[in-house]
Order: structure tokens, then C-alpha cells, then sequence
């Protein structure tokens, strides 16, 4: 049975309509817990590491108490306090961490021998497919996933607004949601009633952190995602289109 074959057999066990009519306003530990009992294998968190995926991580690791693998890609382009983060993180919940990153490149200056000096200002389609969506689907196969688990939340972009906590992706992959219907201030309450570690960026002005040359701090009243690829009209990276 080939991969994909498997995760679709898996999927169509799954009534999603029902499961969205019935989770649709959930708490995320109601729909992480219901993932964990009903996907045992092949269940996998994608992570930036910002506030609503430690979020879910606590609920994982410390609530739920599952070693669910949780995939961090690596862009060689992050801000250094993401990464001291995810050590940190790594430690305090013995993660099981999958770093993926572009094949064959292991540092910023590298990928700029290779590619060219700030590849995101010339093409931020490809610096994106290179350091992001390549990666990203690398992992999701090589880790056999059958649902793989979002830190989204509808009210971050009109883009998300009308989005389902549970959906299939391209592969027909389960792709779960439990923080759809949150908003940024209860992600934020669960933080500080949990003592949730967090990037200090978000102190900073930056409600949504990406790569370092590419994120910009967002000023009172803009959209939280208003730092992201500011200037270009993108809403989104390409790994959730």
C-alpha cells in the first residue's frame, strides 16, 4: 500500500462534516484529545514556534501528555530568538523534534551563494517553495502522516475566516485546526494561566514571527500578520494554499 493510498483509506473513515459540526467551537484540548485517540500513528504537529503552536504544544505534551512529533522547518532564516526558543522548548518538553530544512544548504550564506543574495526580494515564490513548502511536504511523508495539526486561527486573516477545524490538504491528508475558532487574547489567557514560555518577540512588537528578513513589528491597531512579507500584498507562505 502506497502512502498516499494509506492516508486516504485512513481519512475516509472520517465524516468531516460531522466532526466540524460537532468541534466547531471546541476547546483545542477537546479536538487534540479526540486526534490523539483516534489517529494513535501518523499524527504529527507542524511548528513555528509562535504563541498559538506552544500552545498546542503544552496542551500535547504537559495536558494530554503525548509524544506527538512535532516538525519545525528550519529556513536558515530565522530570528535568533526562534531558535533559542525551540532549544528551550526541546528541553523543557523532551519534544519529539523533526527539523527539516533545504537539502543540501546549512547556513544563510550558502543559500545566498547558491540562490542569490535576499532570494525573498527577487522571488518570494521560490525563496517560499525552497525553504518552506519543499521541506514541508518532505516531512509529511517521510513521517507518514495521516493528520497533521495547524497553529491557525480564523480571526488572523480574512483568508482563515472561514476556515474548518478539520480538512483534508492536497494528499488528503487529515489537516486539524483546534485553535480555529480562538481569538489571539485567548490564546494569550492560556499562556499566562499555564505559564506557557513564549518567544520575547511577541513583547516586541511582533504578534506574528516568520523569517527575520522578512518580519517587521506591527504597530498598534494593524493586523497581527501586518509584519508579514509587509509591502508585498501576500497573506499567506504557500503551506496552507
Amino acid at each position: 500500500m502506497t502512502y498516499s493510498t494509506e492516508a486516504q483509506s485512513q481519512t475516509a473513515n472520517f465524516n468531516l462534516e460531522e466532526l466540524n459540526q460537532r468541534f466547531d467551537t471546541a476547546h483545542p484540548r477537546e479536538i487534540l484529545a479526540w486526534c490523539v485517540k483516534h489517529i494513535p500513528n501518523g499524527l504529527v504537529q507542524t511548528s513555528a514556534f509562535n504563541v498559538d503552536d506552544i500552545v498546542i504544544t503544552d496542551i500535547l505534551y504537559r495536558d494530554l501528555k503525548r509524544s506527538v512529533p512535532v516538525v519545525f522547518l528550519d529556513t536558515l532564516h530565522h530570528f535568533p530568538q526562534t531558535l533559542e526558543l525551540v532549544a528551550k522548548a526541546k528541553d523543557l518538553y523532551n519534544l519529539n523534534l523533526k527539523v527539516y530544512k533545504i537539502l543540501d544548504i546549512d547556513s544563510r550564506e550558502a543559500f545566498a551563494a547558491k540562490y542569490g543574495e535576499a532570494l525573498w526580494d527577487t522571488d518570494i515564490t521560490q525563496f517560499h517553495h525552497l525553504t518552506k513548502i519543499e521541506p514541508l511536504q518532505r516531512s509529511l511523508a517521510e513521517l507518514n502522516t495521516i493528520a497533521w495539526i495547524t497553529g491557525r486561527r480564523r480571526d488572523q486573516a480574512n483568508t482563515r475566516a472561514d476556515m474548518p477545524v478539520f480538512e483534508l490538504d492536497g494528499k488528503q491528508r487529515l489537516k486539524v485546526n483546534p485553535l480555529a475558532s480562538w481569538t489571539r487574547k485567548e490564546s494569550w489567557a492560556y499562556v499566562f494561566e499555564h505559564d506557557v514560555i513564549y518567544n520575547p518577540l511577541h513583547d516586541q512588537g511582533y504578534p506574528s514571527i516568520g523569517d527575520e528578513p522578512i518580519t517587521t513589528p506591527v504597530a498598534e491597531g494593524e493586523d497581527e500578520r501586518a509584519g508579514r512579507w509587509r509591502g508585498t500584498g501576500k497573506t499567506e507562505c504557500g503551506i496552507h494554499i
